[in-house]
């Protein structure tokens, strides 16, 4: 994991507090965080501790994948 930048819409991270990968969908206010399951279905879920959201892999590099 890399932790060199906060995580920001379209990044892959892992929620230490919630202890599960996903994607980045929203900043609200620069203070909660919307995210999503890395796959399938899930319910999505919020963070108000960027802290704590590790950067797993950066947007740019998650648009190889498509």
């Amino acid at each position: 994991m890399s932790d060199e930048r906060s995580p920001w819409v379209g990044d892959l991270i892992h929620d230490k507090d919630a202890d599960r990968r996903g994607i980045v969908t929203d900043v609200r206010g620069g203070s909660l965080w919307g995210l999503r399951p890395e796959l399938g279905p899930g319910k999505p879920w919020t963070s108000d501790r960027p802290e704590r959201l590790g950067l797993v892999t950066p947007r740019e590099e998650m648009r190889d994948w498509l």
